[in-house]
């Protein structure tokens, strides 16, 4: 089956955003549900998006979909409303950003994959309906109040390390797959307590929460809507964000502040910094903490290195590229292969 595709080249499609006048409003929302026929789910979504002019990420799988999109302003309530008439995503909570500038996307991309989240669960006796209790920023932040409550960070560590709750436990594992039996292991002794799980947007420690009760575990909660729901709430409420730091995000902007808090460091000078960038060169392309300071030394660059081929002709450059594979730098999930590429400190 051919799926229907945007044919426009991505650079055009990035001017096209910069040049709108209207405001956008950028938004993630998943549900898991049963979608028997994923390809022809995905086809009837991008032609009703296209037509609301809606650029982003979506995954769709026979469990369900996870999006991460902007829509223009005066687009919201359509938008809402052809979501929520699609039955399964009737009073679906759609996640709207804290720090938004409206330019997370340019282009729509719509994927059928095996499963919204990889987990490597082949389990089948594993049910996604029986999930933990969900609880809101002020129930999460009682819980966290009361003494032996467990806090499991189920984000990976760039993410973990420039935002996350008082007292979190990270799970140092490269990919949610793998995080999922190291929790269980991690607590194994401690099925009785408190448990929390969180991550950006629900996601991932909905599913989290449901695998710590398939492995016997008793009281587990997840943090409804992620951090980004959490900040949205706190932010009403008036409420003290127990959540320091900045949320990492999927998307162009690679961070919201939730709280003025700086808790990482630049990776080249180890000053405070949290600003998440990618390598300019474009045979790297490595994520990153880089402050202001380097960038303009480095300009933009993660080491010398890089900065040498930037100011080699172009030519050569992509002679250089050609047979590179750098998609696993873009979100370089581990802080050991991440340090050494990187200029030591000064």
């Amino acid at each position: 089956m051919a799926f229907l595709h945007n044919r426009v080249s991505q650079k055009e499609l990035k001017e096209r955003l910069y040049q709108e006048t209207e405001p956008r409003t950028t938004i993630s929302f998943y549900q898991y549900f049963p979608i028997p026929d994923p390809a022809i789910f995905r086809d009837d979504l991008y032609a009703a998006l296209q037509g609301l002019k809606v650029f982003g990420r979506i995954y769709v799988a026979h469990e369900g979909i996870n999006a991460q999109i902007s829509v223009p302003q005066s687009g919201f309530e359509a938008l809402q409303q052809y979501l929520y008439s699609i039955p399964a995503l009737d009073g679906l909570r759609l996640n709207i950003a804290v720090d938004d500038d409206g330019k997370s996307f340019w282009v729509l991309k719509i994927k059928v994959r095996d499963k919204i989240v990889a987990d490597g669960i082949s389990d089948p006796t594993f049910d996604m309906a029986n999930k933990g209790k969900y609880v809101n920023a002020t129930q999460m932040n009682e819980l966290l109040q009361q003494p032996g409550t467990i806090v499991v960070d189920m984000r990976n560590h760039y993410e973990y390390e420039v935002g996350h709750f008082e007292n979190a436990l990270e799970v140092p594992s490269d990919t949610f797959r793998d995080q999922l039996p190291m929790a269980v292991d991690m607590l194994k002794d401690k099925k009785e307590e408190n448990i929390i799980m969180y991550c950006t947007g629900g996601i991932r420690c909905e599913k989290a929460s449901a695998y710590m009760l398939h492995n016997g575990f008793k009281n587990v909660f997840h943090l409804e809507g992620g951090i980004i729901n959490y900040a949205r709430q706190i932010k009403e409420t008036g409420d003290n964000s127990k959540f320091i730091g900045k949320n990492f995000v999927f998307d162009d902007r690679l961070g919201e502040r939730i709280t003025e808090d700086v808790i990482a460091k630049c990776h080249q000078c180890g000053k405070p910094a949290d600003t998440h960038t990618n390598c300019v060169n474009e045979g790297c392309h490595l994520l990153f903490i880089q402050c202001e300071a380097c960038a303009a030394k480095y300009e933009n660059c993660c080491s010398t290195q890089c900065q040498e081929v930037i100011h080699l002709p172009l030519e050569a450059q992509k002679e250089m590229r050609k047979g590179q594979v750098k998609e696993g730098n873009i979100f370089n999930k581990s802080k050991a292969r991440l340090r050494p590429k990187l200029h030591p400190p000064e």
